[in-house]
């Protein structure tokens, strides 16, 4: 094993690394510096995994539109079928439900949070996971799962893509048109486009001239590397060079396939990823023995409320996420037992840096203990504190850079130089390829984005109204959009460690508005520009001091400094996530909907006539 520096590094000097290590990596065209796939990448925009149906245009009215059929989609569906409401339709462009999850198909692909409570409506559909944490063809069907069982492939449009979505003021219906000639009237509409689902591509120059094979990990090439998404070998590589370009949670789960399989692997590194304990395990009868009706909202509810830092009974997770949660606010709880009187603000600080210092040393020293090579031990630690990039949890990820044929080419921060048509260039130096896989993950946005135009009241765009930053009501109505609703993470919970619990209680939220505004009579729903504006000023601005000194990545915009559209657009609920997901449990429970207009009844007459 390797021999190197003491794993307990002092305060000052890890931010001295951490900003040195932070600078290497700027990088003037920030997040300019990925590519559309177009040209050889174009059929990244493509579904290789279904065949286009022939049908005729759907022209119908419904009740409800859901865009996306990724988690966010179906808890929606799922929850407006619970209220009653049958008349939805689905669309989705991809060949079945699942979004990340249906286009995610590499070796290894798996949750990185506990599976209890990461996939949803388990009890609904009375399924318990396999895994503590699962792989991805099982998370995929469950996302099947749940469209099953609430009949959500019933009125269904797969392979479609949303081209124009516009409010029509004379018949007070939303207008939905498509790239398969769809036009569909609709008196509600859910976006639920998810925050990963356009694949990105890393700006390298002569990128198209390789002549060897390559694909991206978002559309892993089983055709060409042999194998499945179920783990068995790829035999298609065991005579190949084969060079993997990034290190994010992307490459951390499939490298170890690669490593496995490959003639000789080369793994092209820019920043490390911090890769603390796994500890997976199948999950038994015992398991579930003891869990009572309600299990998942309490144990959703325990997940949420150890990560924003607050007080619970026990850890019913026990991960990686709740480990750090809960050594900072213990050492918040005893600063201010020693120093009563102290400032709450600056004794989280002073807890959150020191419980950071000692995970990522921790960190690191496990690599020292894995690596028997100290030069790629020493390239493998990460140097920034853990929240800066997505943590990844692994057990096989290190353990394969002892792998005599898995060679690590660390660039220092700078990347790859270039590809030509027989490799790839890094540190001056050559690696002749016959393939290259790209795992420069997706688009990730906190805020929605869906790659079509939506134009609200008087023909004004989305993008028009949130010119400024984002505006809404709780981070699901938006004013000037009737009958509108956004399933995501930002202006609500922002539970970024655990996204579809966003998804479930905004679900649950939208079905309690459709269902008060169709018993009403009412043919449209809301939110009053006062109460968008009260919202938005409500809420907390996340820190933005932290995220800009951290190394760059998609967390901080890929190091450019945050505009005040960035602000406003990422802010949060200033209590947390179980306080936002209460009050919004509240608000939508006792039947006010304060904010919401709902249109007089006796004024609907457009439509009837």
């Amino acid at each position: 094993m390797a021999t190197t520096e003491s794993v307990n590094i002092e305060s000052d000097e890890l931010r001295e690394r951490y900003r040195i290590e932070r600078e290497k990596r700027l990088l003037p065209d920030g997040h300019d510096q990925y590519l559309e796939p177009i040209g050889r990448f174009a059929h990244l925009r493509e579904d290789p995994y279904s065949n286009l149906d022939q049908r005729e245009p759907f022209t119908d009215e419904v009740t409800v539109a859901i865009i996306g059929g990724g988690f966010a989609g179906l808890s929606a569906g799922a929850r407006l079928k619970e209220a009653g409401i049958d008349d939805l339709i689905l669309i989705e462009s991809g060949g079945d439900v699942g979004g990340v999850w249906y286009w995610n198909r590499y070796p290894g692909a798996m949750c990185d949070t506990a599976a209890m409570v990461y996939l949803p409506l388990l009890e609904e559909t009375n399924y318990y996971p396999s895994e503590k944490y699962v792989q991805g063809y099982e998370i995929h069907a469950h996302a099947q799962r749940i469209a099953t069982t609430f009949g959500l492939y019933d009125n269904a449009l797969f392979s479609t893509k949303v081209e124009d979505l516009s409010w029509n003021e004379d018949l007070n219906r939303w207008i939905i048109k498509t790239n398969r000639g769809d036009e569909i009237t609709a008196q509600f509409v859910a976006m639920g486009t998810g925050p990963m689902h356009h694949p990105k591509l890393p700006g390298i120059s002569g990128i198209e001239d390789f002549k060897g094979h390559m694909f991206h990990t978002a559309r892993w090439d089983y055709d060409y590397t042999g194998g499945d998404r179920t783990g068995k070998p790829l035999k298609g590589l065991s005579d190949k060079r084969v060079g993997i370009i990034g290190t994010g949670a992307t490459a951390v789960q499939c490298i170890p396939h690669l490593a496995a399989s490959a003639g000789d692997l080369y793994v092209f590194q820019r920043t490390p990823s911090s890769i603390d304990i796994r500890n997976n395990r199948p999950l038994t009868d015992d398991d579930f023995a003891e869990l009572d009706s309600g299990w998942q909202r309490e144990w959703l509810i325990n997940f949420a409320t150890l990560q924003g830092g607050g007080f619970a009974d026990a850890d019913l997770v026990k991960d990686g996420w709740t480990d750090i949660a809960i050594r900072i606010r213990d050492r918040i709880v005893q600063r201010l037992q020693d120093n009563p009187g102290s400032e709450l603000p600056d004794v989280w600080l002073e807890a959150f840096a020191e419980s950071d210092d000692e995970k990522m040393n921790e960190i690191r020293g496990r690599v020292d203990s894995i690596i028997s090579n100290q030069t790629t031990a020493e390239a493998l630690k990460p140097w920034y504190r853990q929240l800066c990039k997505r943590p990844c949890f692994h057990d096989e990820y290190l353990q394969s850079f002892n792998n005599p044929n898995t060679h690590l080419i660390d660039t220092d921060g700078k990347g790859v130089q270039q590809i030509d048509e027989t490799g790839v260039w890094a540190n001056g130096e050559h690696y002749e390829l016959d393939c290259i896989i790209l795992a420069s993950g997706f688009e990730v946005h906190i805020v929605h984005n869906a790659h079509y135009e939506t134009y609200g009241k008087n023909g004004k765009s989305l993008n028009e109204h949130w010119e400024g930053g984002m505006k809404s009501l709780h981070g699901i109505n938006i004013h000037g959009f009737p009958n509108l609703f956004i399933l995501g993470l930002a202006q609500g919970g922002s539970l970024v460690a655990n996204v579809t619990h966003n998804f479930t209680e905004s679900a649950s939220a939208i079905a309690a508005m459709v269902g008060s505004c169709i018993a009403k009579g009412s043919e449209t729903l809301e939110p009053t520009a006062e109460a968008e504006h009260e919202w938005v000023n409500r809420l907390e601005v996340q820190d933005r001091g932290f995220l800009g000194n951290c190394t760059p990545g998609y967390y901080n915009n890929e190091g450019s400094p945050a505009s005040d559209r960035d602000l406003f657009s990422t802010a949060r609920f200033p209590e947390g996530p179980v306080a936002f997901f209460d009050y919004l449990r509240d608000w939508t429970t006792n039947g006010n909907f304060e904010g919401l207009e709902f249109s007089p009844p006796s004024l609907n007459t457009k439509h009837a006539e």
